[in-house]
């Protein structure tokens, strides 16, 4: 589990899976301890966002595949911007004041 915090907003707090796969996307490998300087902020908002991107193309892809076999996807439980969202929105504000997040 991670618990993303800066001074320029409440605590994140993601589960491991998750926050692994949002740290990946930002081309850092997983860690119980770490950092997202403010300067970086802008571009690991851009990777996040890339990863959501290519996750709503890939399953918009699976959907128009099934729906061409005939059968149907099960609906997904919560997608991978809805996970990012509190992230994202607290790097927006860290990003805005010049502060930090570490986790």
């Amino acid at each position: 589990m991670y618990k993303f915090k800066s001074k320029s907003a409440g605590d994140v707090i993601m589960m491991g899976d998750t926050g692994d796969r949002l740290l990946r996307a930002v081309g850092r490998e997983p860690a119980a301890k770490g950092i997202f300087e403010a300067a970086a902020l802008p571009a690991a908002r851009a990777a996040i966002e890339a990863a959501i991107a290519a996750d709503e193309a890939a399953r918009a892809a699976a959907e128009r595949e099934a729906e061409a076999e005939g059968r149907h996807l099960p609906p997904r439980e919560i997608a991978l911007r809805q996970r990012a969202w509190p992230l994202l929105e607290m790097m927006k504000r860290a990003q805005a004041e010049g502060h930090d997040i570490v986790w």
